[in-house]
């Protein structure tokens, strides 16, 4: 049976801020997660990029909030993420739930002067969302962080931490929190080789919920595959997919940063509004560019993979990978910009015959079927690998007919008589004793009779 977010146990005010969202019925890892918070219970749970895990934190967090007062004058709640556009996007879903009741939060992440996050701690939010490298330096540098009462503690996006080198910083984190209180921890995968290390510190007899598993395929996104040649080719398709495919958000990846720098650089010289997004960036220029996004002001941002974690923007009908990513998870987590919430999206992969391996090893790895794509006048040079690689018992059975052959041939090789050059040189001759080369030991010469003269 389908609950809906009015059969949930929550507070009028908060019912008003899902109201005015949109908010109707909840995703499948809401209507798993939210009851077994609201209880208190420890969870741990891996959901795919897009499920909407944040609401499913946020809103029992914000219900036991409201429903009881405290106080306390610390920080009831942390939420721990591995981005800066993570902690900004939980942020702003924060602000839009919680815009009917009194209830505060504060953003604490690197990138920004630390006195005016020491201004935000003094004045004591209930919800501190943080990155763990800068909310560790408040709390070594003693600077208004206070975490022994904490009710709450959220780690979301737990395997990117550990991707990013914080498990020590987490480790030490949660050292200072308050031993009695509800821990929720969220990842796209629990098998990470690192998460252990985590989980013992920081759950007491969790309950585990795996909700979309994250190689299982997103049922709302169209993977397509586009095959190309060099990076001016690849330029021109993707110009062509922008002024021709209907969206209202196009969200395009690159793996450098210098590249996409010089792609912004092509496409607003070819007449397209485009925003780049990449590490280098100061953090108020990356606000902007945030905002200018989000309102659909500027309808294309090109980024690198940083922003595949953090980025929930809607209206994302389009991600293009100009350059494939590295490894499977990392492509789930950019094609995860769209097709969320329940709406349609498509994602292209432009593929050059030196990628052509990486991206068959990440269908492999995801099982997804690619749906192959060409652009009349763009066709690529490249027409795919030729000759695909068999079945592993078809492969498995070339092997062993080869070795087989190769058996055969050596058991006649063995079989055969030898036929030596040595042995065929001299055959019905008689050996010629071989002169000796040291003077005294030449053998004696025969001596020839004595011929009698003639006529005598």
């Amino acid at each position: 049976m389908t609950i809906q977010f009015a059969d949930l146990l929550l507070p009028d005010e908060l019912h008003r801020g899902l109201v005015k969202e949109g908010y109707e019925t909840p995703t499948p890892v809401q209507q798993q997660v939210i009851p077994l918070a609201m209880e208190g219970a420890d969870l741990l749970v891996s959901a795919a990029t897009g499920s909407g895990k944040t609401a499913a934190f946020l809103l029992p967090m914000m219900q036991r909030f409201v429903d009881n007062r405290s106080r306390a004058s610390a920080t009831r709640a942390l939420i721990l993420v591995p981005t800066r556009e993570l902690a900004r996007q939980v942020y702003i879903q924060f602000m839009r739930l919680g815009s009917f009741t009194r209830l505060t939060a504060g953003v604490i992440t690197g990138g920004e002067a630390k006195s005016h996050q020491i201004a935000t701690l003094r004045k004591n939010p209930e919800i501190l969302v943080a990155t763990p490298g800068r909310l560790l330096e408040h709390l070594e540098g003693g600077d208004e962080v206070e975490l022994g009462d904490l009710e709450i503690l959220v780690l979301d996006e737990a395997d990117r931490m550990l991707d990013m080198g914080f498990a020590d910083d987490v480790l030490t984190i949660i050292g200072r929190c308050n031993p009695n209180r509800q821990s929720l921890l969220f990842s796209a995968t629990l098998h990470h080789k690192g998460l252990a290390g985590i989980t013992g510190p920081l759950l007491r007899d969790p309950q585990t919920l795996v909700i979309n598993p994250v190689r299982e395929q997103h049922p709302d996104i169209d993977h397509q595959i586009l095959l190309s040649d060099e990076p001016e080719h690849k330029e021109l398709q993707l110009l062509w997919l922008l002024e021709h495919e209907p969206f209202d958000k196009a969200l395009v990846f690159a793996n450098t940063r210098e590249r996409t720098v010089a792609l912004g650089n092509f496409l607003i010289g070819r007449g397209q509004r485009v925003l780049v997004l990449n590490g280098e960036m100061e953090q108020r220029e990356r606000n902007r560019v945030m905002g200018l996004y989000h309102r659909g002001e500027v309808p294309i941002l090109i980024a690198t993979d940083l922003a595949a974690r953090g980025l929930d923007v809607p209206g994302v009908g389009l991600v293009i990978n100009l350059d494939p990513p590295r490894t499977g998870d990392e492509y789930l987590h950019r094609t995860g910009r769209t097709g969320r919430a329940g709406e349609h999206g498509v994602a292209i992969t432009l593929v050059n015959s030196l990628e052509w391996n990486r991206v068959e090893g990440i269908a492999r790895y995801l099982r997804l079927e690619f749906q192959p794509r060409t652009i009349k006048g763009l066709e690529s040079r490249f027409q795919g690998p030729t000759r695909r690689k068999g079945h592993a018992k078809a492969a498995q059975a070339a092997r062993s007919e080869k070795a087989a052959k190769a058996q055969a041939a050596a058991k006649r090789e063995a079989e055969r008589p030898k036929d030596r050059v040595r042995d065929r040189k001299d055959v019905g001759k008689r050996r010629k004793p071989t002169a000796a080369t040291q003077a005294g030991l030449a053998p004696p010469k025969r001596s020839k009779p004595d011929n009698p003269p003639r006529g005598t």
